[in-house]
C-alpha cells in the first residue's frame, strides 16, 4: 500500500517517536536496487525487473530529504542498495551529505565486489564507516549462495579499505541453516587474524522467491557455541548504544569483536530507532511494512523549496506513527512483504 503526501497529517515538531515511544534516529538510504550479484536471500537469480532509472531519486533529491529529516533528530545514515557501489559519483553524494550540520555518521553496506577500486575516494568524500557482507570463504559456498563469482575480489576489496583507513570494518554473514555451519569458524578465524568486527545476521523472509522457512534460520545462540567450542568463552560486550540490532562480545583472546543480530529467535524491535526510504523515494517504517509513503512526489512536486522540506517532514511522522508494534515474523498471520530485500534497502 502506497500512502500518498495528501494522506500525511500535520504534526508537531519535535523528535520522531512513535506510538511505541521509540525515538527515530536512524536512516537506511538505499541509493539503488541493482546489484552486481545475485543472493539467493535478497534477489532473483535471473529476469531481475530493476526500476527505470528515471524513477530512482537524483543525488539532488537524496540530500534534499536528508536535509529535512536531520533536524528532526536523525542523526546516522546507512547508504544501502541493491549494491550501492554500481551506483556511480557516490563519493559524489557522500561529499554532499557531509556538509549537513547534525548528520554525525555515514555509513555502507557493500558487497565488496567493487570496495578495492573505490575505498581510496569513498574514504576522501567523508564517509566513517563501513559493512562488508561476507557470508563465506569458500568459493563454492560463496557462488551458491551469490549465483555469481568474486570471493577474490570481496577480499582484496577488504584489504584496499584497510590500507585506505577505515577502522572497524565490520563483516555482514547471514547465517542459513544447512549451508553456512562450516563458515563460522574460518569467518571468526579471519576477522580476528584481519582486525576485523564480525557479525552474524539471521536468515530474514525477505527474498525474492518466498521460500523462506523458519526452519532455514541458523540461529545466534547455535553460531556462538560453535565459536566458543573453537575459540574459547566469549565475553558480553556494553551496548553504548541501546538501539543497535547486534548483541556483541568479545574473543577471549582479544582478537576482536562478534556480534549476533537475531531478528527472528530475538526479535529487538521494542529498540528500533530505523526509518527507510528507498531508491525511488518511497519512505518505509519498517522491513517488514507493507505501506509506504511517498517522498519522491513531494520532491519532485511543485512546491517551493520552503515549502517542500515541512511537507517531508509531515510525510515522514505519518509513516512513523503508523509503525507497528513488532515485525511479527513469529506470529501466525505474518505475510512476507511484497518487496524483497534489493527493493527494500538491506
Amino acid at each position: 500500500m502506497n500512502r500518498s503526501p495528501e494522506n500525511s497529517a500535520s504534526h508537531s515538531t519535535g523528535p520522531l517517536v512513535d506510538q511505541f515511544g521509540r525515538g527515530h534516529t536512524n536512516l537506511r538510504l538505499s541509493v539503488t536496487d541493482r546489484c552486481n550479484i545475485r543472493c539467493f536471500y535478497c534477489m532473483p537469480a535471473e529476469n531481475v525487473q530493476f526500476r527505470p532509472r528515471v524513477e530512482l531519486l537524483t543525488f539532488e533529491e537524496m540530500v534534499q530529504f536528508v536535509q529535512a529529516v536531520v533536524p528532526l533528530g536523525i542523526n546516522k545514515l546507512r547508504l544501502t542498495g541493491g549494491e550501492p557501489l554500481v551506483r556511480r559519483g557516490l563519493a559524489s553524494l557522500i561529499s554532499q551529505l557531509r556538509t549537513i550540520p547534525g548528520l554525525d555518521d555515514i555509513a555502507l553496506t557493500t558487497n565488496g565486489i567493487l570496495l578495492a577500486e573505490q575505498a581510496a575516494g569513498l574514504k576522501a568524500a567523508g564517509l566513517d564507516r563501513l559493512n562488508v557482507s561476507l557470508d563465506s570463504l569458500d568459493e563454492q559456498v560463496f557462488e551458491k549462495i551469490t549465483r555469481r563469482t568474486g570471493l577474490d575480489a570481496v577480499l582484496k576489496g577488504i584489504a584496499a579499505a584497510q590500507a585506505a583507513g577505515f577502522d572497524n570494518i565490520r563483516l555482514n554473514a547471514i547465517a542459513i541453516r544447512g549451508l553456512t555451519e562450516s563458515e563460522i569458524v574460518p569467518l571468526g578465524r579471519f576477522a580476528i587474524e584481519h582486525g576485523l568486527e564480525l557479525r552474524f545476521i539471521e536468515f530474514m523472509p525477505l527474498d525474492a522467491d518466498g521460500a523462506w522457512e523458519e526452519s532455514d534460520v541458523l540461529t545466534g545462540t547455535e553460531i556462538r557455541r560453535t565459536l566458543e567450542a573453537e575459540f574459547g568463552k566469549l565475553t558480553p560486550v556494553h551496548r553504548d548504544d541501546p538501539s543497535q540490532p547486534a548483541v556483541d562480545f568479545q574473543f577471549v583472546n582479544g582478537g576482536g569483536r562478534v556480534g549476533f543480530i537475531n531478528p527472528v529467535s530475538e526479535p529487538f524491535c521494542s529498540s528500533c530507532n530505523r526509518l527507510r526510504l528507498t531508491a525511488e523515494g518511497q519512505i518505509r517504517n519498517c522491513l517488514f511494512s507493507h505501506e509506504e509513503w511517498d517522498a519522491r512526489a513531494v520532491l519532485r512536486s511543485e512546491l517551493e523549496p520552503a515549502q517542500r522540506e515541512p511537507a517531508i517532514q509531515d510525510l515522514v511522522r505519518s509513516a512513523i506513527g503508523a509503525k507497528a508494534k513488532a515485525h511479527g515474523i513469529s506470529e501466525a498471520g505474518f505475510q512476507q512483504p511484497a518487496r524483497a530485500m534489493y527493493q527494500i534497502g538491506g
